[in-house]
């Protein structure tokens, strides 16, 4: 990138706040706005935002058409929603003014998955306009599919894979804690499932339809299970406690059937404080085939950097692709930009 490319971001929680900061620290980024849905902090200093005790001069935007409007930006990055549905506005916002886009929303990983619709819409869009859509993120986008798939790249034969990420949900706020049952008694967690307010992980059929896609496997069905986590002792974050007997998390698994048998099992075991138990974060990949391959490590890649890292490290591969809806299978992977903070 020999000029700067100019960037805006689309959400201001956690981790848009977290793609501003990187987007600052990196050289060849000009951070050209940042859009805020929620309109109470239209015109705050994005510096006095995320928290810098000097203001930066970029103010925070609530009407994103304006701000694309003067902006001008190359490349958004959106991280203000999960779901398809919510995300598909933002998006077609950037698109139509041939404004490519790098999203976090976890369906928007493998958007066929939710809705084939969407996907066809996005992509034709993305095409008239000379632009590129792509979803990202440390999960799904990365450690339960892309990685998967690369490592399936040095089997001459693949009979099944097993997937696994064991993560600490103490850095998390109310929201994602609410979503994962945390503080609940076991019933009340097992109706919340039933009810929809127990999600637990958004993004396995996105990891399942990846993963297939890329091996050729047609996929049968995908069956997924929720079951609580129940602590015995005490355990306690900046935003929630909990007793002996109460939900500490989620596991949730998805099976995905080929020819009739289980072929692809992704386990994602969500909770607050697991060493409080003995229990470590992890992820582990596992591949039958020929030959067999294992690669896991302790502690897991840290969602919140890993997230923000992969959306700033895409920049450069979306500004060399071709027009259309894309997915991590279709360009380079990405590699860590040089330049910013180090360790020293």
């Amino acid at each position: 990138m020999s000029e700067a490319v100019r960037v805006v971001v689309l959400g201001t929680g956690r981790m848009g706040s977290a793609i501003a900061e990187l987007l600052l620290e990196k050289p060849g980024f000009e951070l050209a706005g940042a859009f805020a849905r929620r309109r109470d902090r239209a015109g705050m200093d994005l510096g006095l935002a995320l928290g810098r005790a000097e203001p930066l001069g970029v103010s925070l935007e609530g009407d994103l058409d304006a701000l694309l409007e003067r902006a001008r930006p190359a490349v958004a990055i959106q991280a203000t929603c999960s779901r398809l549905v919510d995300a598909e506005k933002e998006i077609c916002a950037c698109l139509t003014r041939g404004i490519h886009v790098i999203s976090i929303a976890e369906e928007m990983a493998w958007p066929a998955a939710s809705s084939p619709e969407c996907a066809a819409r996005l992509d034709a869009l993305a095409r008239a306009n000379a632009a590129v859509a792509v979803g990202t993120g440390v999960n799904p986008g990365f450690v339960l599919d892309t990685l998967v798939v690369a490592l399936t790249g040095v089997c001459a034969q693949v009979d099944s894979i097993r997937a696994r990420r064991v993560n600490d949900l103490a850095p998390y706020g109310p929201t994602v804690l609410h979503s994962q049952g945390v503080g609940l008694a076991p019933e009340a967690f097992r109706a919340g499932v039933e009810e929809g307010a127990v999600v637990g992980h958004v993004g396995f059929p996105e990891s399942m339809a990846m993963i297939a896609a890329a091996l050729g496997w047609k996929l049968e069905r995908v069956e997924e299970s929720r079951e609580p986590i129940v602590s015995s002792v005490r355990r306690e974050t900046p935003h929630v406690a909990i007793e002996p007997g109460q939900v500490a998390g989620c596991l949730h698994v998805a099976v995905g059937f080929v020819d009739g048998r289980p072929a692809i099992t992704l386990e994602h075991p969500q909770q607050i404080r697991p060493e409080a138990e003995g229990g470590v974060t992890e992820d582990a990949i596992e591949i039958r085939g020929r030959p067999d391959v294992r690669l896991a490590g302790s502690p897991e890649i840290p969602g919140g950097v890993a997230t923000a890292a992969l959306a700033v490290n895409l920049v450069p591969r979306v500004l060399t692709a071709s027009p259309g809806l894309k997915t991590m299978l279709d360009l380079p992977l990405p590699a860590a930009i040089p330049g910013g903070a180090g360790r020293g």
